[in-house]
């Protein structure tokens, strides 16, 4: 038995998020299903970020078990011949026995795509939100400091949450604009349930004039979710994936993250 580490990346439109559930097809669903076929064996894979519904990721990690001879490195060729064309292993390799995506410190990564113009692009419909109205990026950018840092962000977390604790660590938030695209890339040591795109919504109040920045002072202090803006749409955001000490698997796409 062995343990194979999978990075994959997904456009998250047409899935009911990453964790198997009975109301709709799921990454992880499609995963488990073409290798178990593939290898002729019960497999279920461990995620170790369980995007919701209509989120991409450009490198999310997995670990699965499997008796096969088939070397770790020539898995994500096999497995991609099978999957549908909007899930693809960007590589694949063996790991040790005992590693655990979630339990396992690491650094995450990720952006929020917002496009800032007075009409949608189709060809940015389905990865980034369209918001019509001006944008003051400097205004969104004097707001990144306060959230750095060791916080509870209770105010920044739905409150379905079923988390041990609020508290997480942000290591970096930049705002940049590029044209009409606005990209919201923020780093850390982990990030609870809606709370990247419950900041995004809160950069965008800032940016819209509806909240100052030293505002979230107050919101963090608050630890109250509707202290907070509204939860931008999931299709703005993209697990850019992440990084863990001791392991050695290509991340170009960490690149993005400057």
């Amino acid at each position: 038995m062995k343990r194979i580490l999978l990075v994959a990346a997904y456009d998250g439109t047409n899935y009911c998020g990453w964790q198997v559930q009975k109301n709709g097809e799921t990454i992880e669903g499609v995963l488990n299903r073409e290798l178990s076929n593939l290898f002729r064996e019960e497999i279920q894979v461990i995620g170790a970020s369980r995007t919701d519904s209509g989120v991409h990721a450009l490198g999310n990690v997995a670990v699965f078990d499997t008796n096969t001879r088939m070397p770790g490195e020539k898995i994500s060729y096999a497995l991609n011949s099978r999957l549908p064309e909007d899930i693809r292993i960007q590589k694949s390799l063996e790991v040790e026995g005992d590693f655990h995506p979630r339990k396992r410190a690491c650094t995450k990564y990720y952006e929020y795509r917002i496009l800032n113009r007075e009409f949608e692009l189709p060809g940015e419909r389905l990865n980034t939100y369209f918001y019509r109205h001006p944008l003051d990026v400097e205004r969104m950018r004097a707001a990144c400091p306060y959230f750095l840092g060791e916080h509870d962000f209770k105010s920044f977390c739905s409150i379905h949450t079923q988390a041990e604790t609020t508290v997480r660590t942000i290591y970096s938030l930049e705002v940049r604009r590029e044209g009409e695209l606005i990209r919201i890339q923020v780093s850390g040591n982990g990030f609870l349930y809606n709370m990247v795109r419950i900041i995004a919504g809160t950069l965008i109040q800032i940016g819209s004039g509806m909240k100052e920045p030293e505002d979230i002072l107050a919101v963090l202090e608050a630890l109250n979710r509707q202290a907070a803006g509204p939860t931008a749409p999931a299709k703005g955001l993209t697990l850019i994936g992440m990084a863990y000490e001791g392991v050695e698997f290509s991340a170009e796409y960490l690149e993005k993250m400057g």
